[in-house]
C-alpha cells in the first residue's frame, strides 16, 4: 500500500525547526520561543508588505478611486439642483397658470352676477313705475 510521505515531511520539518530555536537558544525553551515569534512577526510583516495593494500602491489607488467617487457625487448633486429648479420653475408657471384661471372664472362670475344684477334692478324698478 502506498500511503503519503506528507505526514512524514512535516513532522520532520517540525522537528527540524524546534531544534534550530532550541539550539540557538542554548537549549533555553522561553527564548526559543520568543525568537521564533519574533522570526514569524518578521516574515509575516516582510511578506504583507510585499502583497499587491499595500504601501504606496494602496495610497495611490485610493486616492484615484476617492477622486472618481468624488467625481461621481459632484455630478449626482449638479443634476439633482438642475432638477430641483426644473421643479420649482414648473410650480411656479403651474402656479400662476392656476392663479390666472381663477381669476378668469372670478371676472366671468362677477360679469353674470352684475348682467344679473341689472336685469333684476330694471325687473324692480318696473314694479315701482319706472320704466325702460
Amino acid at each position: 500500500m502506498s500511503r503519503s510521505r506528507l505526514p512524514l515531511v512535516l513532522g520532520l520539518t517540525a522537528a527540524g525547526g524546534v531544534g534550530y530555536y532550541l539550539y540557538s537558544a542554548g537549549g533555553d525553551p522561553k527564548v526559543a520561543q520568543r525568537q521564533a515569534e519574533a522570526d514569524a512577526h518578521r516574515a509575516s510583516a516582510k511578506f504583507k508588505s510585499e502583497l499587491p495593494g499595500r504601501g504606496e500602491e494602496a495610497k495611490k489607488e485610493a486616492e484615484k478611486y476617492g477622486a472618481q467617487a468624488g467625481a461621481k457625487v459632484d455630478s449626482a448633486y449638479g443634476k439633482t439642483q438642475a432638477e430641483l429648479q426644473r421643479a420649482a420653475a414648473d410650480a411656479e408657471a403651474y402656479a400662476k397658470d392656476a392663479k390666472n384661471a381663477a381669476l378668469k372664472k372670478v371676472d366671468e362670475f362677477d360679469k353674470k352676477v352684475e348682467t344679473e344684477a341689472s336685469k333684476a334692478k330694471s325687473g324692480i324698478s318696473s314694479w315701482f313705475g319706472g320704466g325702460k
